[in-house]
């Protein structure tokens, strides 16, 4: 199929396997390639886009073992299948800019037919190709972002680089009850390869359950799974659009001016007797009938009807319960759509809850299976990342209980486990080799940012050593971890010159190095972060940061962000940042806002430590830059990055009591490579069961103990987030707050409420002004854009 806007090529089954908008100079195509499938050996073809799963009576059936009548032209095809006494259509239509996609089912038969699982291929270019030209991998491949609403579906697929035109689909008839991912990947990490991981995600509509029943979230309150019957003669049909859109303005303008779709926005996340506020606008002759707010108490559905409060297409209103909460807007066609957010009680007592729990769980003291440790014991300097946390948050919170203990736990564990285990011999210049014939230089970023914190300790609480020894003892790891000077091995070399977490502390770092005369240590890593950051710099456009021991990683090109905004090279920092806001989800439902990353659960998901990297590179770079998009994305991946934390959640199986954390969640429902995790918290040793590397990563199978990785990113939060509210002008939405809140007083006076659990500073990003404050609100006027 062609017409002036795009070009469609579909194999003889009917699959599409090229969709090309003519006018998109870098010949992009938008789905998954069956060429570039085999010629790596992926065996999906039957997961092309057009392909499908029904399971009819009890019996499951694929499309791709069917032989479909296929018809068409040059803008239109149609495809034909029978399986019993359905006939299955599908038909493409090339109209004007868009791209049309159509599925009919239909029961020929004299009896009632039970569908109880029906889900469409839409195979968009979600894809990390094998390959070390980054710039492919930025270019032409998409994150996707789903937005699930039984009637107002979106897919937003967002190019990686953040160039337009991106592609969004809209769904505009039938009922949609999910969009399930299947995961195909290849993971080189124990041959000692570097990048080793590439693969990609296949996106599948779900109109019909979704999932076998021994396989099924049963906690998801949210997502329906229902079969679907259909009467003699009685049909079902959806309809949906591929439309190119630039931007996130763009994508849901598009969708409300073209498709009536209805605009909906809210906070992700709300503290427990904090008001949400809802806007809505309508699309042409759309009216709203009831807005409903729902959430789970105990085994209760609570509805709140809240029609009557909404005022001018604005309610404000203070929720009760705590946990996830379904705002459910009904329509006079009898057309539904819906959003997703989240309720916590103080975010202090979930950071207070959290430091208790490691301090009283997790640490093995002297008499446990791995003395002094804390658990659960890994060789990847990731697990250091709670000792880390408990140490900034007893710097921050004057009520920790037993904040000297806890701080005496981490200095006995960093003394008497970290340094024998990851030195030889305790010696700072000589890692040990704890993956074979390898150390990995990324652990040591993780020490080196406990012995500073360690150092930044009253002498009052440290037991062992001085805060100053510390200071050296991060000093030296440090040094070994950016200079390559300093490794006798060509792995060691090459990482020392990569970036890692190190960003989110090392100017701190260098002011008290110099602070304390430690001047060696001082000029040898200044000397090494400018030597990263100027080849970073003087690189950016080739996007060399992007890769890791990944082809393309968040884990790159964010820390990559963040640096060179520190150091102000703006343009390469503006160049990374793209990035990053190609890279975290918008979404109506807070847990697909997170930073798109898929090899720790296989399914579109959150990962605590590196979404939360994530979220902070963009705030960081948001905030140095004065780029409200970047800080307005950061929060939003925030509040999905909380959520693992979270001990009131009701809509996963995986509960948490206070102060327990999960690593990992399964956004996707279902995740079609375990279905058993779909829209589930857990850790990652629960692949230990999977084999492969997963057994080799895992040894000791599924501990239960999910939280192995997790810490460093709270540790960014309370350093971002946790302290700074940011406020900027709007275009259409005036004087707007990030991680606060605005109210208009008199004239162009405003007060500004801040959400940060420890506020510090307010943050006009603007003009870059910064009121220093610890109240939690603040006076800012407009007309002369100062603090008062």
């Amino acid at each position: 199929m062609k017409s002036e806007f795009l070009t469609v090529s579909q194999n003889k089954r009917g699959a599409i396997t090229k969709l090309q908008l003519n006018s998109d100079k870098s010949n992009m195509n938008w789905v998954i390639d069956p060429n570039y499938l085999e010629s790596l050996g992926y065996d999906d073809l039957d997961k092309l886009f057009g392909e499908f799963n029904i399971t009819v009576d009890g019996q499951k059936h694929r499309s791709i073992d069917q032989d479909p009548e296929v018809s068409g032209d040059d803008t239109h095809s149609k495809l034909q299948f029978k399986v019993d006494d359905l006939s299955l259509v599908q038909q493409f239509q090339l109209i004007g800019n868009s791209f049309k996609w159509d599925f009919t089912v239909q029961n020929n038969g004299e009896e009632d037919i039970t569908i109880s699982n029906l889900g469409v291929w839409i195979s968009l270019a979600y894809v990390m190709f094998r390959d070390k030209n980054v710039k492919r991998n930025a270019n032409q491949s998409v994150a996707v972002f789903p937005q699930i609403s039984k009637n107002y579906t979106k897919l937003a697929a967002v190019r990686r680089d953040n160039t337009a035109p991106n592609l969004g689909v809209y769904q505009t008839k039938g009922e949609v009850l999910s969009v399930g991912t299947f995961n195909d990947y290849t993971n080189r990490f124990f041959e000692n390869v570097s990048p080793s991981l590439d693969g990609m995600l296949f996106h599948e509509i779900v109109l019909a359950g979704g999932y076998d029943d021994d396989r099924r979230p049963h906690n998801d309150w949210i997502y329906p799974q229902n079969s679907l019957v259909l009467k003699p003669g009685e049909s079902k049909n959806w309809e949906f659009y591929l439309k190119p859109f630039t931007d996130q303005k763009d994508f849901y303008d598009i969708a409300t001016r073209l498709y009536n779709h209805p605009r909906f926005s809210f906070e992700p996340m709300i503290s427990q007797g904090s008001y949400q506020v809802f806007t809505i606008k309508l699309a042409k002759g759309q009216t709203l009938k009831s807005i409903t707010v729902r959430h789970k108490s105990g085994e209760e559905i609570v509805d709140q009807d809240m029609t009557d409060q909404l005022e001018n297409g604005r309610l404000v209103y203070e929720p009760q319960g705590l946990g996830e909460h379904q705002v459910i807007l009904e329509f006079d066609d009898g057309t539904v759509d819906m959003g997703v957010f989240n309720v916590m009680n103080s975010i202090n007592e979930l950071l207070r809850n959290r430091a208790d729990y490691v301090s009283e769980h997790s640490y093995a003291g002297k008499d446990g299976k791995v003395p002094y440790s804390f658990g659960p014991v890994s060789n990847q300097g990731e697990s250091i990342g709670k000792m880390t946390f408990i140490l900034q948050e007893c710097l921050l919170d004057d009520k920790v209980k037993d904040a000297d203990k806890q701080i005496a736990q981490v200095e006995e564990s960093a003394v008497k486990y970290v340094r024998p285990k990851w030195f030889e011999n305790g010696d700072f210049k000589k890692p040990a080799k704890l993956y074979g014939d390898f150390y990995r230089l990324m652990d040591l970023e993780y020490i080196a940012h406990m012995f500073y914190l360690l150092s930044k300790c009253p002498a009052s609480s440290l037991k062992l050593n001085k805060p100053n020894d510390y200071l050296s003892w991060a000093a030296q790891v440090f040094d070994v971890r950016v200079n390559p000077d300093l490794n006798d091995n060509e792995r060691g070399k090459t990482e020392a010159q990569m970036l890692g977490t190190y960003g989110l502390y090392i100017e701190d770092l260098l002011a008290d190095l110099q602070k304390s005369g430690l001047d060696k240590e001082y000029s040898e890593i200044s000397k090494s972060w400018k030597s990263v950051t100027d080849r970073l710099a003087a690189n950016s456009d080739s996007l060399e940061a992007a890769m890791t021991e990944h082809f393309f990683d968040n884990a790159g090109f964010g820390p990559a962000a963040g640096a060179l905004a520190l150091t102000g090279n703006v343009h390469a920092a503006t160049t990374y940042g793209e990035l990053l806001k190609a890279n975290i989800g918008f979404s109506n439902d807070f847990r697909s806002q997170s930073p798109d990353r898929w090899w720790e659960a296989l399914s579109y998901m959150i990962h605590a430590l590196w979404g939360g990297l994530t979220a902070a590179s963009a705030q960081i770079a948001g905030e140095k830059l004065q780029d409200p998009e970047l800080v307005e994305a950061a929060y939003r991946a925030t509040g999905a990055i909380l959520y693992m934390y979270d001990s009131n959640a009701t809509a996963t199986n995986r509960m948490l009591k206070p102060g327990e954390a999960a690593s990992t969640y399964s956004i996707a429902g279902p995740n079609l490579n375990r279905p058993d995790l779909s829209r589930n918290r857990f850790g990652q040793s629960i692949f230990a069961s999977d084999g492969g590397i997963f057994a080799r990563l895992f040894p000791d199978g599924y501990t239960g103990e999910d939280d192995w990785d997790m810490g460093e990113e709270l540790v960014a939060f309370l350093n971002g987030f946790g302290q700074k509210t940011y406020i900027y002008k709007d275009k259409q939405n005036g004087l707007t707050a990030v991680n606060g809140r605005v109210k208009k007083l008199v004239d162009e006076h405003y007060e500004v409420q801040s959400f940060a659990p420890y506020i510090n500073e307010y943050i006009y990003l603007d003009d870059g002004l910064v009121l220093e404050s610890n109240k939690d609100k603040a006076l800012f006027n407009l007309s002369t854009r100062k603090f008062e």
